[in-house]
């Protein structure tokens, strides 16, 4: 699972969900005629029941055709950008990464969101995921879904959660001294989830990697305290030995063995943890991601899946109407309970049904309403190789003189002209 799209592992069977689960019916066309609406999606365990029940509300006017994409983001990625570059006319709907948007409707593969589809989209949407899906002040998507790490930490080492990562370590340093489990264990491999975590220390430190445009590397002081804390972080002798080549399984599954006192990941730890180890859960509990500064909350970067429109699509109206009816709120509430998908929409962690699938969702909601996201820009498959390469290994970091390169890179990287990386 790469943490481009933050996309968690399912939550654990509810009765309500069973529920919701029996009442979307499945229905299909199979009549001459009927336009199909292709939807270009990663595979998602209860999306199928979506897709039907949206045909279903169509009443004989349209069908969805769910066509899985690779389970690798890179691969999904690949995929429709080499399809849409043929001008593929069989493909409707997209979905995309949150960090693909700018680059597919830079290319113009996309359609914008306009009229009653516009404003139904950015009704209760919040403003971070609805930002991920905007390319130079218009909406290119619609927020199917997002996502939002946080602090995971046990309650039989520490009576409270760390605000700071300052305070984060010298707890941890305070365990170890003690002889308990004390590590901090988080992703610090050379890919995504390194460019999540150091773009979450900027927006903290209320620093910029690109300016507003996404056209200029910026590289502030925000960005150089960000450098500085995530050196110190790893020379600080509490990481995981494995930080280095951690992705967000290896995290979880070492925090889940019982080594770490703190993890920093994604809400699918949880339900994992609550099947594969019951009695450490018992003792975990969570808290907003940790800040830069004391007083000042953190601005934690989320991940997500957006739904598009193809400029080459056949139906584009119907695939507006159908990309519509597949994130709406219902769906979102439906999907946020099965798989482990936080809504976009504001309302829906409200309903009673969250409260059992999301213990930790006033966490998160507080968390996306005050969101970082990804430098936005059509570029941004090359800049994030670019700053993954420079961040690592984390403790070679030297946070002025890396900045100046990195800033200098990203400039190179943001004038680049390719497509496919």
């Amino acid at each position: 699972m790469q943490v481009k799209s933050g996309r968690p592992r399912r939550l654990g069977r509810t009765t309500v969900a069973l529920t919701m689960l029996a009442s979307l019916v499945a229905c299909g066309s199979g009549e001459t005629g009927v336009p199909e609406i292709t939807l270009y999606h990663a595979p998602e365990q209860n999306l199928g029941a979506i897709v039907d029940n949206c045909t279903a509300r169509a009443k004989g006017r349209y069908r969805i055709v769910y066509q899985l994409l690779p389970r690798g983001a890179d691969d999904q990625r690949t995929q429709m950008v080499r399809r849409l570059a043929a001008e593929d006319d069989s493909m409707d709907i997209l979905g995309l990464d949150v960090t693909w948007t700018q680059e597919f409707a830079g290319a113009e593969w996309i359609l914008p969101w306009t009229g009653a589809h516009k404003a139904e989209v950015e009704r209760g949407t919040l403003a971070g995921p609805l930002e991920t899906a905007k390319y130079q002040g218009t909406l290119y998507a619609a927020p199917k879904n997002t996502n939002t790490q946080l602090l995971w930490y046990r309650t039989d080492l520490v009576d409270r959660p760390p605000a700071t990562w300052s305070e984060m370590i010298d707890m941890s340093r305070r365990l170890k001294s003690e002889g308990k489990p004390y590590q901090v264990i988080t992703m610090g491999a050379q890919y995504e989830g390194l460019v999540v975590l150091f773009n979450t220390l900027v927006a903290s430190a209320g620093g910029e990697i690109l300016n507003k445009d996404g056209t200029r590397a910026v590289l502030d002081a925000g960005a150089v305290r960000a450098l500085e804390v995530l050196r110190d972080f790893a020379v600080s002798g509490v990481n995981d030995p494995s930080f280095t080549n951690a992705q967000e399984d290896e995290a979880r599954l070492r925090f889940q063995s019982g080594h770490g006192a703190f993890q920093l990941n994604w809400p699918f730890v949880y339900p994992a943890m609550v099947e594969g180890a019951p009695e450490l859960a018992r003792k975990v509990r969570w808290a907003r991601y940790p800040g830069v500064a004391p007083g000042r909350p953190s601005k934690v970067t989320i991940g997500g899946i957006n739904l598009a429109v193809s400029r080459f699509s056949r139906h584009r109206e119907l695939a507006f109407e159908a990309a519509a009816c597949i994130r709406d709120a219902e769906h979102q509430l439906f999907s946020g309970i099965k798989d482990g998908l936080p809504p976009t929409i504001e309302s829906v962690y409200s309903r009673p049904e969250m409260e059992k699938a999301y213990p930790m969702k006033e966490e998160i909601l507080a968390q996306l309403k005050d969101a970082a996201v990804r430098p936005l820009t059509p570029a941004y498959q090359n800049v994030s190789t670019v700053m993954s390469a420079m961040l690592s290994p984390p403790s070679a970091i030297e946070p002025r003189r890396t900045a100046d390169e990195m800033r200098e890179a990203l400039q190179a990287a943001l004038e680049s002209r390719g497509v496919l990386p």
